[in-house]
């Protein structure tokens, strides 16, 4: 959440940032802010609301032109989402301004000690309480990168930190904790942001980040110290951005979130391509658990939030399919606060698209400290995610733009059944042309969810027509809970509806008691072939709830001809086995959720109070 832009070089500061925080959008925010260094002082605008709000203040009010800059879309934290709390801030003399991500959980006893020593703090963030012990650091040594050192080692919590001076002119200089921060190295100027977006129209030259370091930013270079001031040379890790400034626009869709859904064949061809090494065994993208390792662990555990959680989900059916090894999936929000069970024999899978969700980062090194090994599932090379595991399997969906999930959680299911595969090859619990057989299903799917997007017309008309509902209800069972679970999840980000997903063998265990006349129920099917015993349950359940006047909406595999006489609608998937039918099921709720939240006139991409990258807890 919260996007940060820095800026140091010959271009106008001014519009370099503003274009990155328009890239930064979809990272959710509700005010932003911007500060300049020209003619030897410190030019700052900013305001509530959406960045058009910034851009009507800036005509209004020009700042003066200048090469050095920071800017901020804010998520508010610490107090409202006002023009006062927006970022950046300063300090009493206007000298010192700073942007901020995260929170400073010691910020009470810092005001308390900076009010005693006469500083009139006029915001309630902890934000500015940074910026005045930046300015009074800065008085004392004359060097803002040692400022901010002595600072961050007096701060406790999660934070990136951006900020610049007025007597240094042509520095920015930033620091991270928990909180991601990556640097752009471009010719003669150099950038800093919370995502490469911000910055990819001028350089996919970047270098991330590590926990608890400095960066100073000139011109000619870049210069990263730890918080204790020694340099960090060999922690600093430079890496090409592998896609350029056209992959973030909209393509012709009227929304990211479109051009996402649409992407998504691509997406997933993207993540299976090369997994099949020439030997014929399947490999992921950095392994430092040995086999041995492997085969001796005894618990598979699942760590992660939101989409993503559903994705692990669906991966625990997989994984003891074909590993025959425990799997459990916790929330990462909760997992470390339950004193979970864990020892050097049990593998933890973190998933998360941008490898900085702060609650799946805090269960990944809870896990790490009890001993066990983590194996990261991550969208986006060289966060902190896949940094701190000790394997790692990149998704290669491209950039997501949208809040709400699509590509990303299709890649993450891919993603999640090649590490059960990759087990059950190290385990010796799958034949390598059992593997190759899954992989070359898999490689079709590329093709089915293609023939799935050219069939939605219907979808969206359904949608339409169900705009002004107050309720939808989602069932499933096997893999079609988790994706019944999905879709409400979507229904919930996109259209403010109420949504719940249920596995549909509860349904007389209480919430049958929901269903009323017309309300619409989505019931996604398990094929007939294979699990023929969970088909004939769910017919059952269909027939129960339509028996008490709900609108049927079922999804169903290609010839599946016994639902058809109690769907009220009917979505057709095409034929696939059954672990993988998520892959093809869960398109069709994408696309209706979008469409209905459209048809109700909401935000598509940036849905209200939601952030793409949550990072802090």
């Amino acid at each position: 959440m919260c996007g940060i832009v820095g800026y140091v070089g010959a271009q106008s500061a001014l519009d370099v940032v503003l274009a990155g925080l328009k890239r930064l959008e979809y990272r959710g925010y509700d005010s932003a802010g911007v500060a300049v260094l020209a003619d030897g002082g410190l030019a700052t605008a900013k305001k509530a609301g959406k960045l058009v709000n910034l851009d009507k203040e800036l005509s209004a009010r020009p700042l003066p032109a200048g090469g050095t800059g920071i800017g901020h879309t804010r998520w508010a934290t610490h107090g409202g989402p006002t023009d006062v709390n927006a970022h950046p801030h300063l300090d009493g003399a206007g000298r010192v301004a700073v942007v901020h991500n995260g929170i400073i959980e010691n910020f009470a006893a810092l005001r308390a000690e900076l009010a005693e020593r006469g500083h009139e703090l006029v915001s309630e963030t902890d934000t500015e309480v940074v910026a005045h012990l930046l300015a009074e650091s800065f008085s004392s040594c004359a060097d803002l990168a040692e400022a901010m050192r002595l600072v961050c080692r007096r701060l406790e919590g999660a934070f990136t930190l951006v900020a610049v001076h007025a007597d240094e002119p042509d520095v920015v200089v930033g620091a991270r904790r928990n909180s991601p921060l990556v640097v752009g190295v471009g010719e003669g100027e150099a950038f800093l942001a919370s995502d490469v977006a911000a910055f990819i129209a001028h350089t996919r030259a970047a270098v991330e980040l590590g926990q608890d370091q400095v960066v100073e930013l000139r011109r000619d270079r870049i210069t990263v110290t730890g918080f204790d001031g020694r340099p960090a040379d060999g922690d600093v890790r430079a890496y090409h951005v592998d896609w350029d400034a056209s992959a973030a626009e909209k393509d012709g869709h009227d929304y990211f979130m479109l051009k996402e859904i649409a992407e998504q064949p691509k997406a997933v061809a993207d993540t299976l391509l090369g997994r099949i090494d020439a030997a014929g065994s399947l490999r992921l993208d950095e392994v430092r658990i040995s086999a041995s390792e492997l085969r001796e662990m005894d618990k598979v555990v699942i760590v992660a939030c939101g989409t993503a959680f559903h994705a692990g989900l669906i991966a625990k059916y997989a994984i003891e399919h074909w590993t025959r090894v425990p799997c459990e999936v916790e929330l990462a929000s909760e997992f470390r606060y339950r004193d979970p069970i864990l020892d050097p024999r049990t593998l933890v899978v973190a998933i998360s698209q941008s490898g900085e969700t702060m609650d799946t980062l805090m269960a990944l090194r809870h896990a790490r400290e009890q001993g066990a090994k983590v194996l990261a599932i991550c969208n986006t090379n060289g966060s902190t995610i896949p940094r701190e595991s000790d394997a790692v399997l990149y998704t290669h969906a491209g950039p997501e733009v949208a809040v709400a999930s699509t590509k990303a959680f299709l890649t993450q299911l891919v993603a999640c059944y090649l590490v059960a595969l990759y087990l059950g090859q190290v385990r010796g619990t799958q034949w390598g042309d059992e593997i190759q057989a899954v992989v070359r299903d898999l490689s079709r799917i590329a093709g089915a969810v293609e023939r799935v997007l050219h069939t939605m017309q219907p979808v969206r008309q359904l949608a339409r027509t169900l705009a002004q509902k107050d309720t939808v209800l989602f069932l499933g069972r096997h893999v079609g809970y988790p994706v019944a679970l999905e879709g409400a999840l979507k229904l919930k980000e996109l259209a403010y509806m109420h949504a719940e997903g249920f596995a549909a063998g509860e349904l007389k265990h209480g919430p049958i008691a929901l269903i009323e006349e017309d309300l619409p129920v989505v019931v996604v099917v398990p094929s007939p072939r294979g699990r023929s015993v969970l088909h004939d349950k769910i017919v059952s359940n269909i027939q129960e709830i339509r028996a008490r006047g709900a609108r049927t909406i079922v999804i169903a595999e290609e010839g599946d001809e016994a639902v058809a006489p109690y769907a009220d609608h009917l979505i057709r998937v095409p034929v696939t086995p059954t672990l993988l039918q998520p892959l093809v099921a869960t398109v069709p709720l994408q696309v209706f959720a979008c469409e209905l939240a459209t048809a109700r006139g909401n935000e598509v991409d940036q849905p209200r109070n939601l952030a793409k990258s949550v990072t802090v807890e």
